[in-house]
């Protein structure tokens, strides 16, 4: 690992340690001491979708362990350069729920308002690495029109905040959104979808706990974590303020050949979430985008992992095995979204 006593991760702030984050592949693998597993092809992969790591998360990385999990899911690759049939721009018809303004509009109840496009890490299996953030977000200037669009829904009560990461907004910013989310009476719930204090614990500050603390909407966060090995100290100290002002925590993760698509692994991830205070919510199959495949576990093998888990965990630390479908009114689960096939 890159020792995080020589990094000035305690005296930065979150938008410091944002802006120095690697940007080029060559210097992460030399301060990994993978310099020789550089191929051109990285670069290739890099401007087609950007590359981006904070130091915090690299630091939680293994030196000369290519194949350390944490780096796996960063680092830009040759296969993402490869159109594999079924992968495709838009996986989850994000543009055809997209009812302007930055509102996704896909379940009943419940909308996404995109934020931002703006994320503190690039993981390469995004499922929005392709997706027009220019024409499809709620940026500051147009947050009045959605809002009005949503105060005209009363068949709405929860919005999720969604990106990019949501989180990437400055604390003005987003207490801005959320005074006016309350003001609409029929919105009851907030939810947040953010990687970003895995990545970078320092973004929970006073302020944003003080925000999330003090705003009248039932409140959850769900946090992106895929590998126990991101479940840091620093990560559960920062979380910990949350819970106190009431704050359910939630996690999904992405299921990842080569990364976390073991029975062991899986079983520790769970049962550190709910050490931490966090509860197990969705395991993903993977969203079929292009550039991805390479990620991809089988939904049979997928299967035999999840019955696995089950026998080793109580009901309440096992998460859904889903994949969300285009056009349908809800996540699926496994077994389901196999049947809508046949």
């Amino acid at each position: 690992m890159i020792p995080l006593s020589s990094l000035p991760l305690k005296t930065e702030s979150w938008q410091q340690q944002l802006g120095n984050a690697y940007c080029q592949v060559k210097e992460l693998l030399a301060d990994l001491e993978l310099s020789t597993h550089y191929r051109p092809e990285m670069e290739l992969a890099a401007e087609a979708f950007r590359f981006q790591v904070p130091r915090y998360f690299a630091a939680l990385m293994k030196k000369g362990d290519i194949h350390d999990p944490l780096l796996l899911q960063v680092l830009p690759a040759a296969a993402e350069l490869q159109h594999k049939p079924g992968f495709v721009m838009d996986p989850l018809g994000d543009q055809d729920a997209h009812e302007g303004n930055g509102i996704l509009h896909k379940y009943h109840g419940r909308v996404l308002l995109i934020t931002t496009g703006a994320c503190a890490i690039s993981c390469r299996y995004c499922f929005r690495r392709h997706f027009p953030y220019a024409s499809h977000q709620a940026l500051k200037n147009q947050w009045q029109p959605a809002l009005r669009q949503l105060q005209q829904d009363p068949g709405i009560h929860e919005v999720i905040l969604s990106g990019g990461d949501p989180l990437s907004l400055g604390n003005e910013r987003l207490q801005l959104l959320i005074q006016e989310l309350e003001r609409i009476p029929h919105i009851r719930r907030l939810r947040i979808h953010t990687r970003l204090p895995v990545v970078l614990p320092s973004r929970i500050d006073q302020p944003l706990i003080e925000l999330l603390g003090n705003t009248t909407l039932a409140t959850s966060m769900v946090v992106h974590i895929n590998h126990p090995h991101e479940l840091t100290t620093e990560l559960e100290q920062a979380l910990c303020p949350l819970r106190r002002v009431g704050i359910t925590l939630l996690n999904q993760s992405v299921l990842l050949k080569g990364i976390n698509d073991s029975v062991s692994t899986q079983v520790l991830l769970c049962e550190s979430l709910y050490s931490a205070g966090i509860l197990p919510y969705y395991l993903h199959q993977l969203d079929h985008v292009q550039g991805a495949a390479h990620f991809a576990v089988n939904d049979q093998t997928a299967l035999g992992l999840h019955r696995r888990m089950e026998q080793r965990l109580p009901g309440y630390l096992l998460p859904r095995l889903v994949r969300e479908v285009a056009g349908a009114n809800s996540k699926q689960t496994l077994p389901r979204s196999q049947n809508q096939k046949k």
